[in-house]
């Protein structure tokens, strides 16, 4: 698999690595958040900038944010994510406001990688991936479907999809109903894993869905989110339960 370098991590090489994000509502909030997750360590953070109202509403507000963040994190790798209410955000945003959203992401570099959601205009979505390898920025696509684990042909087809319209790292969650729904998105995950030459992200949410969160070394998924505090997802582990189990599991 081809690894990808965000910062100073490879995604796609030995176990996965972890994400913590920071889903702080005000800048006070979002800068604590950022020194309890630096003291966790994590390998990336992820910033939820749709739980961050004010800085949505004033661009220079969220860049003077994003500028006080990094001189906390120091050489942390951050993904900047918007997402949107349909994928289980907190924020609701045209489609227009949210391309020019990302595009504002990119251009002021807010981050070392940003997260582009797939279900938006394909062309827009292109020139987004284009102009983010301009400025140096990874691509990290995404769906989230927090109802139902799509069939297996559907999930690989989204990933193939999210490749070739340029994502650095194609991103898939989605919320099982039962046991055949997790083995539905583990199944796919390694299949897609042997057919897309980039890392990929996957995991199936909510408590059945746990295994997927530590299993991604032996299934083909190259990061995975734990929490330090507040959870931004169902089924989400803490930092240190998901380190634990992730050692477990780990191939030599």
């Amino acid at each position: 698999m081809k690894t990808v370098k965000i910062r100073n991590i490879l995604l796609g090489e030995g176990l996965p690595k972890i994400a913590v994000p920071n889903v702080g509502t005000d800048e006070d909030k979002i800068l604590n958040s950022a020194k309890e997750i630096v003291a966790a360590k994590p390998d990336l953070m992820e910033w939820r900038i749709d739980y961050y109202a004010e800085g949505i509403k004033d661009s220079e507000r969220l860049a003077s944010t994003a500028k006080k963040l990094r001189e906390i994190v120091g050489e942390l790798p951050i993904l900047v994510t918007f997402r949107t209410k349909n994928e289980g955000g907190m924020l609701q945003l045209s489609e227009d406001k949210y391309l020019v959203l990302v595009k504002t992401i990119i251009e002021k570099r807010l981050g070392d990688a940003v997260d582009i959601e797939l279900f938006h205009d394909e062309e827009q979505v292109k020139e987004l991936v284009q102009l983010a390898h301009d400025y140096n920025v990874v691509v990290i696509m995404s769906n989230h479907d927090f109802e139902k684990v799509p069939a297996k042909d559907v999930i690989e087809f989204r990933l193939n999809k999210m490749a070739e319209l340029g994502a650095d790292v194609p991103k898939l969650a989605c919320m099982p109903q039962n046991a055949e729904d997790v083995l539905t998105l583990l199944s796919a995950t390694t299949s897609a894993s042997h057919n897309i030459n980039k890392p990929l992200i996957t995991m199936a949410m909510g408590d059945l869905g746990k295994v997927t969160r530590i299993a991604g070394q032996v299934f083909g998924s190259s990061l995975s989110f734990g929490a330090v505090g507040k959870t931004s997802a169902p089924g989400q582990l803490s930092i240190e339960d998901l380190r634990n189990a992730e050692s477990y599991l780990a191939i030599n």
